[in-house]
């Protein structure tokens, strides 16, 4: 079983135009530090996970995963509210 953890941080840090000195900076860390979470070098505590999460505004689980994240652009399956607007009649 693999120990690695998959994490979107750098997604995450260039969709909002943060440097890794500016997140670093935020988190109180090293920028490097920031680097090596990025290309997962180094797992981060769960304090600094949940200091990523709550930086960024969202669930620690859309930063950190067990799993590798699917490919940007992968099709999702469609909306329950897609299917049935498709199915409803005129």
């Amino acid at each position: 079983m693999s120990e690695t953890i998959h994490n979107r941080i750098a997604m995450l840090r260039v969709e909002r135009g943060i440097s890794r000195r500016q997140l670093a900076d935020a988190l109180g860390v090293h920028y490097q530090t920031v680097g090596y979470l990025e290309r997962g070098e180094f797992a981060p505590s769960l304090y600094l996970a949940l200091r990523l999460a709550q930086f960024f505004g969202v669930p620690v689980e859309v930063i950190f995963s067990i799993e590798a994240f699917p490919p940007l652009g992968t099709p999702t399956a469609p909306s329950t509210t897609s299917v049935a607007a498709e199915g409803a009649q005129p």
